[in-house]
C-alpha cells in the first residue's frame, strides 16, 4: 500500500512535466500561419522577448514563452538580425527562428528601365516608396559624392545602369546609387572601352552617344545603324541633329518640340551645336553601349522615323527629304 502511494505521488509528481513537456512539443512541431501576410520589423537592439511578444500578438508564433525557451535551447536568443521580416506561409518556430538568425529580411525589386533619366529613376522611386526617394536626385548632382564614385562628370546622368536592384526597408539611395554605378561600370568591359577609343569615344562620350541612340531607336536591331549615321556625321563634322538632347536640355518640357526650341543655342541642342553634348541625357543599356561602340560599316547620314517603330536610312539629303515626305508628312 505504501508503495503504490509512493509510485502515486511519483507520477503526480511528474504529470505537470509530462503535460508541460507534452505542450512544447506540440509547439514546436506545430506550423502556425499568420492570419494574413505581415511584416514584423526588428530594429537594432531589440530584446528578443520584444521579438517573441511581437510574433505572438500578429499569429506567427502561437507563443512567445515558447519562443524563447526554444531560442535559450538552441542558443540563438543573441544570434538574431535586425530588419524587416515579411510572414505569410505557415511555419515551425524553429523555421522562424532560423529566418532570424539567417537575416532572412524581406526584400523588394525595383525596375530601371533603359532610357530613363535621373529625373525619371526619382520619380519611379517615390511612387515605389523606395526608403530614400527624397535625397536620390539631389545626390546625383553632389560633386563629393560623385568623386567619392570614382566618376569624373558634373551629374550622374548615364551612369546609373537600368536594371533590377533589390533591396530591402532600410537601403539609403547612397546606397543605391552605388550598386546602380558599379553595375554599369561592370558593363564598360576593357574590351568595350577599346573598340570606343578606336572610334575615338572615351568612357564620358561612350555613354552620352549610347544615351542617344538608347534615346532614337525603336528596337535594338536598328542600334548598330543608327550608331553608324551619328558616327558618321561625327567625322564629317556634320550636327547630330538628333532631337532627344534638344528636349532633355529644355526646362519644364510640355512635350511639344517646336521650331523655336531647335532655334536656341544650348549645349544640348544638337541641330546648333556640332559634336556631342557635354553628357549623357538617360541611363543607357547593354544593347546601346554595344552599339555606340560597334557601329555597322554604312554610309547612312540621315534616318526618319517610319511611324511603326522602325526608321528609314538614307545617303543623302535629298533620299532623306522623300524619307520624311512619305513617311511623316504622308504625301
Amino acid at each position: 500500500m505504501k508503495r503504490r502511494l509512493i509510485i502515486l505521488i511519483a507520477v503526480l509528481a511528474l504529470l505537470p512535466v509530462l503535460v508541460g513537456g507534452g505542450r512544447y512539443a506540440f509547439f514546436v512541431l506545430r506550423a502556425t500561419a499568420p492570419p494574413s501576410a505581415v511584416t514584423i520589423s526588428v530594429p537594432t537592439g531589440t530584446s528578443f522577448g520584444a521579438v517573441a511578444r511581437r510574433l505572438q500578438r500578429a499569429g506567427v508564433v502561437s507563443s512567445a514563452a515558447g519562443f524563447k525557451l526554444l531560442a535559450r535551447l538552441r542558443g540563438d536568443a543573441e544570434a538574431i538580425q535586425a530588419g524587416d521580416y515579411r510572414f505569410a506561409a505557415a511555419a515551425t518556430p524553429g523555421q522562424i527562428l532560423d529566418r532570424l538568425v539567417a537575416g532572412d529580411i524581406e526584400r523588394l525589386q525595383l525596375t530601371i528601365p533603359e532610357g530613363f533619366s535621373r529625373a525619371e529613376i526619382a520619380q519611379r522611386l517615390k511612387e515605389s516608396d523606395f526608403p530614400g526617394a527624397a535625397t536620390f536626385l539631389s545626390l546625383t548632382t553632389d560633386a563629393e559624392f560623385i568623386r567619392s564614385l570614382g566618376i569624373e562628370a558634373a551629374s550622374l546622368e548615364g551612369y546609373l545602369f537600368p536594371e533590377t536592384y533589390t533591396y530591402d526597408a532600410h537601403t539609403s539611395s547612397q546606397q543605391l546609387i552605388k550598386a546602380m554605378v558599379a553595375q554599369g561600370q561592370a558593363e564598360l568591359t576593357p574590351a568595350l572601352l577599346t573598340q570606343a577609343k578606336q572610334h575615338n569615344l572615351n568612357r564620358h562620350q561612350l555613354l552620352t552617344l549610347a544615351s542617344i541612340i538608347q534615346k532614337e531607336a525603336g528596337n535594338n536591331s536598328e542600334m548598330p545603324l543608327i550608331s553608324a549615321v551619328f558616327h558618321n556625321r561625327l567625322r564629317r563634322g556634320i550636327a547630330l541633329q538628333a532631337d532627344p538632347p534638344v528636349i532633355y536640355g529644355i526646362k519644364d518640357f510640355d512635350g511639344n518640340l517646336t521650331r523655336r526650341h531647335l532655334r536656341e543655342v544650348t549645349p544640348y541642342n544638337t541641330y546648333r551645336v556640332a559634336g556631342l553634348p557635354p553628357g549623357p541625357i538617360a541611363s543607357p543599356g547593354r544593347a546601346a553601349l554595344q552599339a555606340a561602340a560597334n557601329p555597322v560599316a554604312v554610309n547612312y547620314l540621315y534616318f526618319v522615323a517610319r511611324g511603326d517603330g522602325s526608321h528609314k536610312f538614307s545617303n543623302t539629303l535629298r533620299e532623306h527629304n522623300a524619307a520624311v515626305r512619305r513617311y511623316q508628312l504622308k504625301r
